[in-house]
């Protein structure tokens, strides 16, 4: 155990923070859970720059940053969708939730697959630039409740305006997100299509 792995652990128990914080109604609690979040996501830009300024990159940090990464991300999406705070059609964000994590069992799969025949699936630039775009996404989306409900405590400014505009920045960034979503995936599948389908390397 490592500096670099206990940050990517922290994540775990601050999802269920965040998520627990995202159903709270008492004062306050949503900026908590948009606190939580933001010092979540600098954990995940923190431990991988702190493993490889030390030279301490393993094998069990990639893949918990990895899977920290995935349970942050599904966590939060499944709570916006139960709590309907992305105000589309509850179908649509289904279908939403189901493409992401069907995406990330996807790569992962084919990670595995890979391992088995010693191939390393790298982190590709796509796929990193859809978890920052996805994580800032989230962020205002979390956002927002803390604009709408807790800040007009401290200010008589009107914050609906405010409010509104946050949702809908987070909400266009989560589909720019999915953009980068499938063009990354698209992007392993071409790259490393021999290990599905135990063809020899390009």
């Amino acid at each position: 155990m490592n500096l670099p792995n206990a940050l990517t652990l922290i994540r775990m128990p601050l999802t269920f923070a965040i998520v627990a914080l995202m159903y709270g109604t008492w004062p306050w609690a949503a900026t908590l859970a948009f606190w939580l979040f933001i010092a979540a996501a600098i954990t995940d830009w923190l431990d991988g720059k702190l493993a490889r300024d030390r030279n301490i990159v393993s094998d069990f940090g990639k893949f918990m940053d990895a899977l920290a990464d995935k349970v942050l991300v599904i966590g939060v999406m499944v709570a916006l969708l139960d709590l309907e705070s992305l105000r589309l059609p509850g179908a649509f964000v289904i279908m939403l939730v189901l493409m992401v994590i069907a995406r990330e069992f996807t790569i992962s799969g084919m990670r595995m697959m890979a391992a088995t025949r010693g191939v390393v699936m790298a982190a590709e630039g796509g796929g990193k630039v859809k978890t920052i775009i996805q994580l800032t996404a989230l962020g205002f989306l979390l956002a927002e409740p803390m604009v709408a409900r807790d800040l007009p405590r401290i200010s008589p400014f009107p914050f609906a305006g405010v409010a509104a505009v946050t949702h809908w920045i987070g909400l266009g960034l989560f589909f720019v997100s999915m953009w980068f979503m499938f063009s990354s995936m698209w992007f392993y599948y071409r790259k490393y299509r021999h290990v599905l389908f135990d063809e020899p390397a390009a």
